[in-house]
C-alpha cells in the first residue's frame, strides 16, 4: 500500500519535482564563483594573518638577518643577471630566502583601489596559482633596495577566485604594497604595457631603481598576451593611508545575503513538498466512476432493514378457509 503511495505521488508530482531540483541546480551553478571566491579568500585572508602572527613572534634581529639574507641574494641577482632558469642549487637556495615556515609564503601584496589582499609564494608552480600570487623565480625577491625588479605574477579569470583578474582596472599613480617581514613597500603604477609571452624586455633590473611589476594573462579568458603593470618603489611618509590586514577576513554583504536567503529558500520548498506529500491525494476517474455508479447503486436498491420493517407491521392475506372448529355449530349437543 505505502509503495503504491509513493508510486502515486512521484506520478502527480514528477514535474514539480523535476522543475524544483533544477531551479536548484540553477542556484548553485550561479552561485558557486561567488561561493568558490569567497571560500578561497577566507583561506587567502587566513594564510595572512598566519604569516603576520608567525612575524610577530620572530626576533627583530633574526627578522634584520633574514632581511640582509635575501638583500644579499638581490645584490648577486644585479651582478649576474637575471636567472629565470636555474640549477637544482639555485632553485634550493632561492626557496630558502625569505621563507618564515617552510610553506612558501614570503609576504603579501595589497592594492586597495581594487580591493586585492593576497599571500606571496615562492614560484609560480598552478598549484599556487590556483589560490594565491605566486614571485617569478629569477627576479628579485621583494626586500626593496636600489638595482631590484621584482615580479609577481596571478591568474585572472578564474570560476573559483578572483586573485589578478581586476588588475586591469589600474591606473598610473595608483599604489600596491608588498610587505615582507617587519617591511613595508610601497610602490605607484608608473607603466602599464601588454606584450608577448616571451617578451622579458619589461622586467629587467634597471640599474638605480626599485621595480615592482605585477603580471597576469590578457585579454580575459583568451590569454594570448601578459598585462605588465609596474610600480615604481615611493616613501612611506609619502604615503598616508592605513591598511589593516585584518580586515580581509570580513565577509562582504554580496555574501551574507545569499547565504541567508537560500536556506530560508530552501526550507520553504520542502515545507512545500512535505504538504503535498502528506495531503490526501485525489481521486482518479477510475475512483470516481466506481463511486458514482456506487451511489447509484445504493439509491435503487431498497434497504433491506426497512423492507424487514414494513413486512412485519403489514396485514398478512392468505386464502386458506377459516377454521370449521372455530365457525362450525356445536352438533355433539
Amino acid at each position: 500500500m505505502r509503495k503504491r503511495s509513493v508510486k502515486a505521488f512521484l506520478k502527480r508530482h514528477l514535474i514539480s519535482i523535476l522543475l524544483t531540483v533544477v531551479l536548484f541546480a540553477g542556484i548553485g551553478l550561479l552561485l558557486y564563483p561567488t561561493a568558490a571566491d569567497w571560500w578561497n579568500g577566507m583561506h587567502q585572508a587566513k594564510a595572512i594573518v598566519t604569516y603576520v602572527e608567525q612575524i610577530e613572534n620572530i626576533e627583530e634581529d633574526v627578522r634584520e638577518e633574514m632581511l640582509e639574507t635575501a638583500r644579499s641574494y638581490n645584490r648577486e641577482l644585479e651582478r649576474t643577471g637575471a636567472r629565470y632558469v636555474m640549477t637544482e642549487a639555485e632553485k634550493t637556495a632561492y626557496e630558502a630566502v625569505l621563507d618564515v615556515d617552510g610553506s612558501g609564503i614570503m609576504g603579501y601584496i595589497q592594492i586597495p583601489s581594487v580591493n586585492i589582499s593576497l599571500p606571496i609564494y615562492h614560484g609560480t608552480e598552478e598549484k599556487v596559482l590556483q589560490h594565491a600570487v605566486g614571485h617569478i623565480a629569477g627576479s628579485s625577491v621583494p626586500a626593496g633596495g636600489e638595482g631590484t625588479h621584482t615580479v609577481v605574477s596571478g591568474h585572472r579569470g578564474l570560476p573559483s577566485a578572483r586573485l589578478f583578474t581586476d588588475i586591469d582596472k589600474l591606473k598610473e599613480g595608483d599604489r600596491f604594497m608588498i610587505s615582507v617581514l617587519s617591511e613595508t613597500l610601497i610602490y605607484q603604477v608608473d607603466q602599464i604595457r601588454t606584450v608577448e609571452p616571451a617578451d622579458m624586455s619589461e622586467v629587467q633590473i634597471v640599474p638605480g631603481r626599485d621595480y615592482c611589476t605585477l603580471v597576469t594573462c590578457t585579454p580575459y579568458s583568451v590569454n594570448t598576451h601578459r598585462l605588465l603593470v609596474r610600480g615604481s618603489r615611493i616613501r612611506e611618509e609619502e604615503d598616508d593611508t592605513v591598511y589593516v590586514t585584518h580586515e580581509a577576513v570580513k565577509i562582504p554583504s554580496f555574501i551574507v545575503i545569499p547565504a541567508v536567503l537560500i536556506p530560508l529558500l530552501l526550507l520553504v520548498l520542502t515545507g512545500m513538498l512535505v504538504y503535498y506529500w502528506r495531503k490526501k491525494p485525489p481521486l482518479t476517474k477510475e475512483e470516481k466512476r466506481a463511486l458514482v455508479f456506487g451511489e447509484e447503486n445504493r439509491r435503487e436498491m431498497p434497504d433491506s432493514t426497512d423492507e424487514t420493517a414494513k413486512n412485519t407491521n403489514s396485514p398478512v392475506k392468505t386464502d386458506t378457509a377459516p377454521d370449521e372448529t372455530d365457525t362450525a355449530p356445536d352438533q355433539l349437543n
